[in-house]
């Protein structure tokens, strides 16, 4: 549970997947098993920098017990500790770092496949070697930002293999977006290029009317590849760094009428469609239980000089002066 010695483990570990993966195909199942446990590590690494107990299992008891510093009332040994796996651990950074990390759970799917099936049954799918690797190696670089690791000292003389494999990435999730883009204009002029402009227009009212509707919130957006009515898909979350509002943060944009479907890293390059959007409505009227945190609303004492707006706590004493 200590971050330190995590950093280092998951340092390790990825040193040891470069070698693996540059090593060719007889060592692929070790590169990407080495390089998910070495994602899992630097997220546990992340969490523990919070707090220790965000590393662990929730519902073992003893383990909670050591990771905030109660170990002595325990029943099992701080080295039977049980903490979370790559998916959960991934999932609670995300939720703390929606806006540096772009590996949605989605997108994590192939990592802990790869991972998972290596451990079990020694297996995994070949086609997707260097997707895993090079989503492990995404989601890894911004955490490196987080915990103030240069990445100089992480990949070590395997930066050049790191920032060749990131550039290929992009490059090929760009010329995949095209390739869908130009597929679904095709598509659509073959579906409506017959009808005049007042018959397309009622029929592509009708198509277009309804969101996906497999994730939380949607908003509707012009389409890329055809202009039609087109739906962003993602989750919204609390911000309440100054005042309190409603972020929605798209992961996929959708269009029925030309059958486009963009996620993960070529949702990336459709530009502004991927920026995260304050929603104009107020945070009870969106989340049916939301109250504001009482210690943020001032009361009705006028001697209260947390009622000013202006009121600097380090400027008071404990009676108030």
């Amino acid at each position: 549970m200590d971050a330190k010695q995590l950093k280092l483990s998951s340092q390790k570990w990825m040193t040891a997947a470069l070698t693996a993966f540059s090593q060719g195909t007889e060592s692929f199942d070790f590169a990407v098993h080495h390089a998910g446990i070495a994602a899992e590590h630097l997220l546990k690494a992340y969490l523990a920098t919070l707090h220790p107990a965000l590393i662990v299992e929730a519902r073992d008891f003893d383990s909670l017990l050591h990771a905030t510093g109660h170990g002595t009332h325990a029943s099992a040994p701080a080295s039977q500790a049980k903490t979370i796996g790559l998916v959960e651990a991934h999932s609670r950074v995300h939720k703390i770092l929606r806006k540096q990390i772009p590996i949605d759970r989605k997108a994590l799917e192939p990592v802990a496949n790869a991972r998972n099936g290596v451990a079990h049954s020694g297996v995994h799918d070949v086609s997707e070697v260097q997707t895993v690797f090079t989503t492990c190696l995404r989601l890894i670089d911004p955490l490196l930002t987080e915990l103030q690791i240069a990445p100089e000292s992480y990949w070590g003389s395997y930066t050049s293999l790191h920032d060749r494999l990131i550039e290929e990435r992009v490059k090929a999730a760009r010329i995949q977006l095209e390739r869908k883009l130009a597929k679904a204009r095709a598509v659509f002029e073959q579906r409506y290029g017959h009808l005049a402009p007042k018959e397309r227009q009622v029929v592509l009212a009708t198509i277009t009317q309804q969101p996906p509707g497999y994730m939380e919130y949607d908003e509707e957006r012009p389409c890329p590849a055809c202009g039609s009515r087109g739906w962003l898909v993602g989750d919204t979350h609390l911000d309440e760094t100054n005042e309190p509002v409603v972020v929605f943060t798209p992961y996929i944009f959708a269009c029925s009428a030309c059958g486009i479907d963009v996620e993960n890293e070529e949702f990336w390059e459709l530009g502004d469609l991927g920026d995260e959007v304050i929603l104009d409505v107020p945070p009870e009227d969106f989340y049916v239980n939301w109250e504001p945190d009482p210690k943020f609303l001032p009361d009705d004492d006028p001697d209260d000089p947390t009622i000013d707006a202006n009121w600097d706590p380090d400027r008071y004493d404990a009676g108030g002066r």
